[in-house]
């Protein structure tokens, strides 16, 4: 099947040999500038990127040089032009991933009928928006993958210190944070979970003995997080876009 795509208002004829894309030699090398299109098409393309295919013109079947993908490099890399690199560019990052994707030129029936034009790069917009969004989730689910086997790895539980420099915040931040969201409140130095957590496994309480100012032994106690704990905390402040920095954006 013949098919058409256009560069600045130029079209280029393509056929498919083989399920490779196939360009008309005379219409690229006209927009690549070359004065003498057959000389060009003779001097750099090699034989084995080109070959000859009979294609309908407005003059009846005519025989037509066609080149490979190989091919139209070397008329592009050959050229003079500026806008070849333009042109380059443009083959390479939108035409060819759009036909290996997608198998979809813009075809002789997609120019007359705008109806159906309209209606296939709809759907072509549409599959590139789903690919992105798809890509992004993809992105999204990896970092909180990462994250996840962060918590997995410390197999001991941890004290708030620590969570909090995961979210780049200091212990009193995060806590005053913790607070406000209804998981713990303070009774003199220590926070104590309120009582719909307690009983789940998410802390651990621990003493430990200190001098105080007059060089007195004290005992005091501290709260630190379990594994279950720390992905409580996660999943909680993730639905308050509170993300740990591994998951921020750039």
């Amino acid at each position: 099947m013949n098919e058409i795509f256009n560069f600045n208002g130029k079209a280029v004829r393509t056929v498919t040999v083989d399920n490779e894309p196939y360009f008309v030699g005379k219409d690229v090398a006209e927009i690549l500038g070359y004065s003498g299109t057959a000389k060009a098409i003779r001097t750099h393309v090699d034989g084995e990127d080109k070959g000859v295919t009979t294609m309908d013109t407005p003059g009846g079947k005519q025989d037509l040089v066609i080149i490979n993908e190989s091919g139209l490099y070397s008329l592009i890399l050959s050229s003079k032009l500026p806008q070849a690199k333009e042109f380059k560019r443009w083959v390479t990052s939108e035409v060819l991933p759009t036909i290996r994707k997608h198998g979809m030129y813009a075809t002789d029936q997609l120019l007359n009928d705008p109806d159906l034009a309209i209606a296939a790069f709809q759907a072509l917009k549409d599959e590139r928006v789903k690919v992105v969004k798809l890509e992004a989730e993809l992105a999204l689910a990896q970092e909180q993958a990462r994250y996840f086997d962060i918590i997995l790895e410390s197999k001991g539980a941890v004290r708030v210190t620590q969570i909090a420099a995961d979210y780049g915040m200091s212990a009193r931040k995060f806590n005053a944070i913790l607070h406000d969201l209804g998981v713990q409140y303070k009774v003199n130095s220590q926070w104590i979970l309120y009582k719909k957590h307690i009983g789940k496994g998410y802390v651990d309480s621990s003493t430990f003995d200190y001098k105080d100012k007059n060089g007195q032994d004290q005992v005091n106690m501290t709260t630190t997080w379990t594994q279950k704990g720390r992905l409580f905390l996660y999943e909680l402040l993730k639905a308050n876009d509170i993300l740990p920095l591994i998951e921020q954006e750039d």
